[in-house]
C-alpha cells in the first residue's frame, strides 16, 4: 500500500500544477457540455498513461541489465526532479483562454502532440518516472506504477468535477497555491532519490 500512495502522491504532484492539459481540462469543463466533458478527460488520462507505461517500464528493462545506469539515474534524475519541483514553487501559472469548441478527432490529435511531442516532457517524465523504477524492485515498481495510474484518473477526472460543480464560484487564478504544495512534494522526493543515490556509492 505505501508504495502504491507512493505513485499516487507523486503522480497527482506531477499533474497538478497548472499547464495546457490542465488548462484544457479546465476550460472544457466550464464551458462544454457533460459528456464531451468526459470524452475529454479519457482522452487526457490514456494519453498520459500511456506515456508513463513506457517511461517507466522502457527505463527499467535498460536499469535492469545495467547496474551503472541504475545509480546515474537515481541521481541525475533526482536532481532533475528537484530542479523540476523547484520551477514549480516559483513559477505563478498564467491563465489564459483555450479554444475547446473543437471536434474530438483534434482532441485526440492535440493530446498526442501535447504528450507524445514534446521532447522536454518526453525527457522529464522518463527521467522521473526511471529514477522512481531504479529505486524500488521489481514487486515495488508495479505497486508504484499502478499509483501513478490511479493519479491520472483522479486529478483529471477531479479537476473537471469540481470545475464543474463550481464553475460560478471558483477562481481559476486561485489555483496557483497547487504550483508550490505540489512543487515541494516533488522538491523533496528528488532529494531522497539523490540521497539514496549516494548512499549507494557509498557502500
Amino acid at each position: 500500500m505505501f508504495f502504491f500512495l507512493q505513485g499516487l502522491i507523486i503522480g497527482i504532484s506531477s499533474m497538478a500544477p497548472i499547464g495546457m492539459q490542465n488548462l484544457f481540462v479546465i476550460n472544457t469543463a466550464l464551458a462544454q457540455t457533460t459528456m464531451r466533458v468526459l470524452i475529454t478527460v479519457a482522452i487526457v488520462i490514456f494519453f498520459d498513461m500511456t506515456l508513463s507505461l513506457s517511461a517507466f517500464f522502457g527505463m527499467g528493462a535498460l536499469i535492469t541489465q545495467f547496474p551503472l545506469l541504475k545509480l546515474l539515474v537515481m541521481f541525475f534524475g533526482g536532481l532533475l526532479i528537484m530542479y523540476m519541483g523547484y520551477q514549480t514553487v516559483r513559477t505563478e501559472p498564467t491563465i489564459s483562454n483555450v479554444d475547446t469548441n473543437v471536434p474530438i478527432t483534434k482532441i485526440i490529435s492535440i493530446s498526442f502532440l501535447v504528450t507524445w511531442a514534446n521532447p522536454q516532457a518526453l525527457i522529464d517524465v522518463t527521467m522521473m518516472l526511471g529514477a522512481f523504477r531504479a529505486s524500488l524492485s521489481d514487486s515495488e515498481s508495479y505497486i508504484f506504477i499502478s499509483g501513478v495510474m490511479a493519479a491520472a484518473i483522479v486529478w483529471f477526472g477531479g479537476l473537471a468535477l469540481v470545475m464543474r460543480l463550481l464553475a460560478n464560484k471558483i477562481s481559476i487564478s486561485s489555483l496557483a497555491w497547487l504550483n508550490k504544495i505540489c512543487g515541494t512534494i516533488i522538491l523533496l522526493y528528488g532529494i531522497k532519490l539523490v540521497y539514496d543515490a549516494v548512499m549507494l556509492m557509498i557502500n
